[in-house]
């Protein structure tokens, strides 16, 4: 019986296989050996179509959502994520993943496992984009990120411990469409001159009318419950020329999770990050005016097509005084955002050094 996973291991000594940023090939944790992906793809490309096969296929669901340009070689599943299990081919090990989980590692061996059955009654990701950079960047990245945050307490650079660097292709939906944007404003332009005697104010005020359509490509929203939101929209934005047609042999060394988030779902966010940027594009044309405030608004989006690509994210977990803090970094970019802790007796000094000076202020103006 055919296995439902595919472990990548070295053509030359059966090591484990990992992706490189930097190169842009495969590696071999123990020989050193170097592959190309495309070398990659054709020597696991059948091993990999028989894992997909050994699967149950689950029915095809029509398109969920109305006006979206939905691509014609599959459909997305809404299937409930719960466990499964496998048997690792190199070590026989039982792997346990949800049902989200595309691309993981044998715990017992370390052999990258991919798990092609996870693609089956859902369309394949149409693209990926590829690790840049590689763990030691990302703690490299996370002692920088310590660096100037005066409330940061001192003892959490040295007492913190990271307990988890984590490599993960997230699931992304990618939004493309158009926005018409209709905007009055209520403007007014000021002179100010002397007549002679005294000082003139004149303040001379505007109907002003802006209308253009903004159109969008690859707005993206993550495709992931496990994932914070706020994380991952802060890790943005990510470099599209690099997106490449998906192939299972970016995945090695690394996790991997497909979708479960719909699109109706996410398409609500798109919908306002589309709608705001709309509004602040025709804000920016309005000039020359001393004040100019919005009075009326209309905004009509266009949907055009949606895709699904998976994006690199190193997630770094660091433990200090019993609490765990996530921090995730852009696996291309470098960008990195998280939550620190603060000092309560940094804070007060800070604010004392603030609040004081200002009380003193208000207080010998009102006594004036």
């Amino acid at each position: 019986m055919a296995s439902q996973i595919t472990n990548f291991q070295c053509p030359a000594c059966t090591g484990p296989l990992h992706f490189e940023g930097a190169s842009g090939n495969l590696a071999c944790d123990y020989c050193g050996s170097h592959f190309t992906v495309q070398e990659i793809e054709a020597l696991y490309g059948e091993k990999i179509d028989q894992a997909a096969q050994a699967a149950p296929a689950e029915e095809p669901v029509e398109s969920p959502v109305e006006g979206w340009d939905w691509p014609e070689n599959g459909s997305w599943d809404a299937e409930q994520a719960h466990l499964k299990s496998y048997s690792c081919p190199s070590c026989g090990a039982e792997l346990i993943c949800d049902e989200t989980t595309v691309a993981t590692s044998c715990p017992y061996c370390g052999n990258p496992t991919v798990v092609p059955a996870q693609f089956q009654g859902m369309l394949k990701p149409d693209y990926i984009l590829p690790f840049k950079l590689d763990k030691e960047a990302a703690v490299r990245a996370l002692k920088k990120y310590y660096q100037g945050k005066k409330l940061l307490p001192k003892s959490f650079r040295s007492d913190n411990h990271i307990e988890e660097v984590k490599g993960v292709y997230v699931p992304f939906w990618l939004f493309d469409g158009e926005a018409d944007a209709d905007m009055e404003f209520a403007a007014t332009q000021v002179r100010v001159y002397s007549n002679g005697r005294e000082r003139v104010t004149e303040t001379d005020h505007f109907r002003v009318r802006r209308a253009g359509t903004v159109a969008f490509e690859n707005i993206p929203v993550d495709a992931s419950r496990q994932m914070p939101d706020a994380h991952m929209d802060a890790i943005e934005t990510f470099d599209y020329a690099d997106l490449k047609p998906f192939s299972a042999a970016y995945l090695p060394g690394y996790y991997a999770n497909k979708y479960d988030v719909e699109v109706e779902e996410c398409e609500k966010r798109a919908n306002r990050r589309a709608a705001n940027t709309a509004v602040q594009i025709v804000r920016n044309t309005v000039g020359g005016y001393a004040s100019c405030v919005p009075v009326s608004q209309n905004v009509r989006l266009r949907r055009g097509r949606v895709k699904y690509a998976l994006m690199p994210v190193w997630l770094l977990a660091t433990r200090w005084h019993g609490k765990t803090f996530l921090f995730s970094m852009n696996g291309q970019t470098g960008k990195l955002i998280g939550d620190l802790p603060v000092a309560k007796d940094l804070y007060w000094s800070w604010f004392a050094r603030i609040a004081l000076p200002i009380a003193g202020v208000i207080a010998a103006l009102l006594f004036l």
